[in-house]
């Protein structure tokens, strides 16, 4: 790899945690920065195209839509309070995936298809 091609690598990694740390805020109840993020994602993705680093740019966006998915079907089937456990369990699977791509990001590593 040339000296180009590590900045960017360095670029994307950087703006990679900031997007990790701005879905986690999301959990905190600031979920306007989960939607900074899925923006940011969309935005950059095609700059990591062909690198490791886009796998996490694809991790997070699918994070982002089926946490929507969960999150709305939760909502739907809150008065029958199915949706305080599709909550919970979407919760814990959105925690799960955000410090697991977290974790991979800090060590270098790819995220799987």
């Amino acid at each position: 790899m040339d000296a180009a091609t590590d900045e960017q690598l360095a670029s994307l990694k950087t703006l990679n945690h900031v997007t990790y740390g701005l879905y986690a805020l999301a959990l905190l109840g600031f979920g306007t920065t989960a939607i900074v993020a899925i923006v940011i994602n969309y935005i950059k993705k095609d700059d990591a195209r062909g690198t490791w680093m886009e796998s996490h740019f694809a991790w997070q966006i699918r994070t982002f839509w089926w946490s929507v998915v969960w999150f709305v079907l939760g909502w739907l089937t809150f008065l029958i309070l199915i949706g305080w456990v599709v909550w919970g369990v979407a919760s814990v699977w959105f925690v799960y995936r955000i410090a697991k791509g977290w974790l991979n990001l800090n060590d270098n590593k790819p995220m799987p298809a």
